[in-house]
């Protein structure tokens, strides 16, 4: 039976409809209060906080590097300037990928992994995500051009002009001025971040290092406008940079040349110094290096070749070398004799080529085999007699011996502001019970008179050994440094004058020391017989290995790396001293025969005129032929 139709309940179906919409209204309006109560909480309760954020996003603060300041050498030659170049840099910030724009940097430049290492490496020592790093330098025009085209690729990187050191001497000064390189991980850690922002080299080595402070300069700023890529819009504002000082160093370039040269590639060191003011005219190590290689990063292969040559071009003879200053050191064991009162100048002692300590047997060999017979005082060192600085160091000691060279500057630094000089060593009873767990015996006391045994110094304590008898006694410390930013250096912890109970046992030695080069049988007559002013020096031989109790030196049975290192020092002219020099000669045999030579050279060069006559300036203030004390 059909179903009745039932007809449909409209005013029902209405009342839902009402009732979502009476819903769907309240919902909209209660999102819409939310809404606007979240829009009010953003652009009214915290507007300050979000108004700060949109700033900083749309500014950004850059760090300017300060200019490095220049070096000069005393007459004004630039040692070490800066250059523009341009730079590859990346803001890891801005880098949506670090591998992959690397690897996109090596494909378009033609790079080999070796490189892409390098870039990765650099990139680890960046300090902060916004700041850029410098990844490669001194790019061509044909790499610029490579990132100029392929600039969509490479988001974060750009190329940037910067100023780079330069040494445009090159190798001359790498010894003394040193070098800037990459700031490295735990020099990072040591840094003011705020002082070196923006800053990616310091100076690693010599006048570079010592002076850091002075050469670095103040950090500027600016504050940029970018946009949502990070690209400069415009500069807010700009607080200028404050450029490092500039440093004039006592080095002459010119002499510094001609020392070089005397040295003719033979490996070794020179010293001069103004005894007047402690000015170091010239500092040669030799072999030397490029330093512009350090600057930018050298590569595995370069440094390989400086680190493993077996002429050590890398090692500072001036500072860090330590050889036995054989009889160099005579002088100053004379003027310890002399003050001790152990010697006068008529004491004498029979030389017949050996020496031997009371009821022993050993013999101390003279140079001279066949002996000098009586010897006092002046002859001595005019001859570089053994026997009798054996006799005289026996009888000072070893107590008074170490005392009075240590006054000299054995075993210590000497230097005012040379990074990394060594402090030598002038050993000492106490020194050899604490590291050898040995007492001190005799026969050590002599061998110490001559310069030989534990003791050891570097070319610098033997230049200053030079210039303090030069000065009779007059401690200035040797510096690099003549005037910072126009002032001269200042010596904070000056040393004591060395001062005699009877002041003429200088000019005693200082005669002795004269008749080195200008004596009929001094070691270096020579030398002397071609010198238009007078010269005050002393020879001296090192060993390098030891020589059996009884043989001889036979120089065609060793090594020539074995053979023995030449010495000299010297001042000049005896009658006013103007200069004093030490010259070390690696593996040279002779002290009188090559390294006075080259002492000569090197006084000739800043004395002499263009016509070999002594400048006038330079003139001795007594008469040329000093009379004997």
């Amino acid at each position: 039976m059909p179903q009745p139709i039932q007809l449909k309940d409209h005013e029902k179906d209405a009342r839902l409809v009402r009732a979502r919409v009476i819903v769907g209204a309240v919902a909209i309006f209660l999102l819409a209060l939310v809404l606007v109560a979240r829009m009010y909480h953003l652009q009214v309760t915290q507007y300050d906080y979000h108004s700060t954020l949109s700033e900083n996003n749309r500014v950004h603060v850059q760090p300017i590097p300060p200019n490095r300041g220049l070096i000069f050498d005393r007459n004004g030659v630039i040692i070490a300037d800066n250059r523009p170049s341009f730079s590859l840099t990346i803001t890891r910030e801005r880098t949506e990928s670090l591998q992959d724009t690397l690897k996109t940097l090596v494909d378009i430049l033609g790079l080999t992994e070796e490189d892409k290492a390098i870039f990765e490496k650099r990139m680890k020592q960046g300090r902060r995500p916004f700041e850029p790093v410098p990844i490669m330098f001194e790019l061509s025009e044909e790499q610029i051009a490579r990132i100029a085209v392929n600039q969509y690729r490479l988001p974060g990187v750009d190329v940037a002009a910067q100023f780079v050191r330069h040494y445009p001497l090159g190798e001359h000064f790498a010894h003394s001025v040193g070098y800037v390189g990459r700031i490295n991980e735990s020099e990072l850690k040591k840094l003011d971040p705020v002082a070196y922002s923006g800053t990616h080299h310091i100076g690693k080595t010599g006048v570079e290092k010592f002076y850091e402070n002075e050469l670095h300069g103040t950090v500027g700023y600016e504050e940029v406008e970018t946009n949502a890529r990070g690209r400069v819009l415009r500069v807010l504002k700009r607080t200028e940079p404050v450029s490092g000082r500039d440093i004039v160093l006592s080095i002459d370039s010119k002499l510094q040349a001609k020392a070089e040269e005397a040295l003719a590639g033979r490996r070794g060191a020179i010293v001069a110094i103004q005894p007047s003011t402690g000015d170091v005219l010239a500092m040669v190590s030799q072999p030397s290096y490029d330093p512009n290689l350090f600057v930018t990063g050298i590569s595995f292969k370069d440094y390989a070749s400086l680190r493993d040559s077996e002429d050590r071009p890398l090692y500072n003879r001036v500072l860090r070398g330590l050889y036995p200053p054989g009889s160099t050191v005579k002088p100053a064991v004379a003027i310890a004799g002399l003050d001790a009162g152990v010697v006068t100048p008529a004491s004498r002692v029979f030389d017949p080529g050996y020496y031997q300590l009371p009821n022993y047997d050993h013999k101390y060999r003279n140079w001279n085999r066949m002996g000098d017979g009586w010897v006092n005082l002046e002859t001595a060192i005019m001859r570089s007699n053994d026997t009798y600085f054996y006799d005289l160091a026996h009888k000072l000691g070893i107590d008074r011996l170490h005392d009075y060279m240590s006054e000299f500057g054995f075993g210590q630094r000497v230097a005012l502001d040379m990074f990394g000089e060594a402090e030598g060593l002038m050993p000492s009873r106490q020194w050899k019970r604490a590291v050898r767990r040995q007492a001190w015996f005799p026969g050590e006391t002599l061998i110490l008179g001559i310069g030989q045994g534990y003791m050891q110094a570097t070319p610098l304590q033997l230049a200053q050994m030079a210039a303090l008898l030069a000065n009779k006694g007059r401690w200035i410390r040797p510096h690099l440094a003549k005037t910072i930013d126009g002032k001269p250096p200042v010596d904070p912890e000056p040393m004591p004058d060395i001062i005699l109970k009877d002041p003429n046992n200088w000019n005693l030695v200082d005669y002795g020391m004269q008749q080195v080069v200008h004596g009929p049988r001094g070691t270096a007559h020579k030398v002397g017989a071609t010198s238009v002013y007078r010269i005050a020096g002393k020879s001296g031989t090192a060993q390098v290995v030891a020589i059996k109790q009884g043989e001889k030196y036979d120089r065609s049975k060793l090594n020539e790396r074995h053979r023995d290192h030449a010495l000299f020092v010297g001042f000049a002219p005896a009658d006013n001293p103007q200069i004093a020099v030490a010259v070390m000669v690696e593996n040279g045999e002779s002290g009188s025969g090559v390294a006075a030579p080259v002492l000569k050279a090197v006084t000739d060069a800043w004395l002499l005129d263009e016509n070999g006559k002594l400048k006038p300036e330079y003139a001795p203030q007594v008469a040329a032929e000093a009379p004997k004390p």
